[in-house]
Parts: C-alpha cells; sequence; structure tokens
C-alpha cells in the first residue's frame, strides 16, 4: 500500500485504524471503510444483518455516525434469487435502524456468497476518534462478549445451531451505535472496534498507535460460555492461531490463565464490541451511559508507561 504525505489525509491505515478520514476542508471530512465476508451463520437473513452490522462497526469506532452505504454482493445464482433477497433484507433492516441509506452497489456471481458494504460517514474533522491516542493511567472498557469466531467455526461443521447460541449471535448483531454514543459522550481517549485480529490483537494496536503498555484483566473478559466449551475441545478457527503468530513476543502472560480463555483472547470477531480507553475519572460515567443502552460490557484493563508496547495479560 502506498503511504500518502498529505495535509489531505487524517487517517490512513498507518495505526491500522477502523476507517480512512479525509479532510474536504476545516469544517468537513468523510470518514469511509468497506467490508465483506462469507457467511458465518446459515441463516441468511440473519447473515445480511451481522454483515451490515459489522461494516457499520468501523464507522461508530471512529466515533461517527454513518450517512450512506454502497452494497457489495457475491453470489451462486444456482441459490436462487429468494436467499439472496433474504440476505439482502437483513442488511436493509440494519442500515436502516443505523439511519444509513443505502444508495448503489455492485454485484457479481461467485461460487461462494459474500456480503458486505462500503460506508461513509462525514463529520468535522476534530470529532474523530483514533485507536491510537489512548494516554497512561487510561482505563480500558470492552462491550460485547467473547467467542464469535469459534462459535462461527462450529456452526460450519455443523457442531452446533443458530439457536444454541442465539443470545450471543444476537449481540454480534447488535450496532455498536449505542456504545459509541456512550464514548463520544464521555469524551474518550481513544476508540475502536474488536474484529478479526481478536480482543487480544486490536488492544496492542490501540498500544502500539500510543507508544504505551497494556494489562489486560482476563478474570473480567465476559466469554461465551458454549464457545469456551468448543474451546477446550480444541474447536478453533485458524485466524485465532495466526493472531497468537502476529503477537508473539508483544506480550506478557501470568501464570494460571486457563488454555481456552487464553486462547479466546486471540479469537477472531465478527462485528465484535468496542474498545473504548477513557480518563479514570470519567469511568463511572461512562459505565452509567452503557448501563441505561443496554450494553454487555467489562472492565478490560488499563494503559500504562512502556519503554515499547506491550500487552500484559493479568489472571
Amino acid at each position: 500500500m502506498p503511504k500518502y504525505e498529505s495535509e489531505k489525509v487524517l487517517v490512513g491505515f498507518e495505526t491500522s485504524d477502523d476507517a480512512s478520514v479525509f479532510l474536504v476542508n476545516d469544517e468537513l471530512a468523510v470518514v469511509q471503510t468497506v467490508d465483506f465476508f462469507t457467511p458465518i451463520v446459515n441463516d441468511p437473513y440473519m447473515f445480511g444483518q451481522i454483515a451490515a452490522a459489522n461494516a457499520l462497526s468501523d464507522i461508530y469506532a471512529m466515533g461517527i455516525e454513518p450517512s450512506f452505504a454502497l452494497s457489495i454482493i457475491a453470489y451462486p445464482c444456482k441459490f436462487g434469487l429468494d436467499i439472496l433477497g433474504d440476505i439482502a433484507r437483513g442488511g436493509i433492516d440494519k442500515m436502516n435502524e443505523a439511519g444509513a441509506l443505502i444508495i448503489g452497489g455492485h454485484s457479481v456471481e461467485d461460487d461462494e456468497p459474500k456480503y458486505g458494504f462500503a460506508v461513509t460517514g462525514f463529520c468535522h474533522p476534530e470529532s474523530v476518534l483514533r485507536n491510537s491516542t489512548a494516554k497512561p493511567g487510561n482505563l480500558l472498557y470492552a462491550t460485547k462478549p467473547i467467542g464469535t469466531g469459534v462459535i462461527a467455526t462450529a456452526i460450519k461443521a455443523d457442531m452446533i445451531k443458530e439457536d444454541d447460541v442465539i443470545d450471543h449471535l444476537l449481540q454480534v448483531m447488535r450496532l455498536n451505535k449505542y456504545a459509541k454514543n456512550a464514548a463520544v459522550k464521555v469524551k474518550a481517549s481513544a476508540l475502536t472496534d474488536i474484529t478479526g485480529f481478536g480482543l487480544a490483537g486490536h488492544i496492542f494496536e490501540m498500544a502500539k498507535g500510543a507508544g504505551i503498555g497494556v494489562e489486560i484483566y482476563t478474570s473480567n473478559i465476559i466469554f461465551n460460555e458454549k464457545a469456551l466449551e468448543l474451546a477446550s475441545y480444541g474447536v478453533m478457527p485458524a485466524g485465532l492461531h495466526d493472531n497468537k503468530r502476529y503477537l508473539e513476543g508483544a506480550f506478557e502472560l501470568d501464570e494460571g490463565i486457563d488454555n481456552e480463555i487464553f486462547d479466546l483472547l486471540f479469537d477472531p470477531q465478527t462485528s465484535g464490541g468496542l474498545l473504548i480507553a477513557v480518563e479514570e475519572n470519567k469511568a463511572s460515567l461512562l459505565e452509567e451511559e452503557l448501563t441505561k443502552s443496554g450494553e454487555v460490557f467489562y472492565l478490560v484493563g488499563r494503559f500504562f508507561e512502556s519503554e515499547s508496547p506491550l500487552v500484559h495479560f493479568i489472571r
């Protein structure tokens, strides 16, 4: 990827942030992202909702509201139009909930279904929240339970059905709009979402971008119980192992942390929750706002001064 030295590029890919930010003028910036993937569930309507919530999440992770979206569809025509219609209906319903307009898109025929969106938002340049601006002493909160990658792997292998984990999938379909609103209200120091690099990977990116360390309180993390059970049997997506290799040498691990808990720290999430860095004196207000919004949340860690980016997993 080329690196552009331009005053117009407020946010590129240098710190692995969630969306690009392009300066139009002193009062206006464009925030844009794109995301699409293959089904992680069998139900097409549910898949459409998850794909839309996932694409929207990267806009919310910048502290911004989405304005419009373009759909991206790859689809095997042999499946017929009914399934495609259910996928699209799921995406439309979730975009409607977000208040974002779908005003176009592109489709191709493919052997495997893929669905997602390019999403655009507009804001004042100074209102963007970054993933790289946490400060030593900031507390770090996370929303939504962890375990989606393991659960999706088990669904694909016909080991479990969607109904077995519907409470978790409802969280996956939940928009990060409401958690974002809480983060913006308390003027969070930094913000990102938990997706493909897993909880540990995205926390590391926050620490790396800020040039500091972070301790993770593993006993506070809310894991899906079925995912913990499946992980104990060795049911894991390939991406989980890739994420472990990505962080190799960048973390310290306390003794006594169960293997399945350690594994799920690296579990790749789809439409995961937000990571919200906040000053300690704002933590109670953030908890109050998240509670009012009906969010599942937990205090996951604290940032500290460090000569090099470091993740310390505490039992």
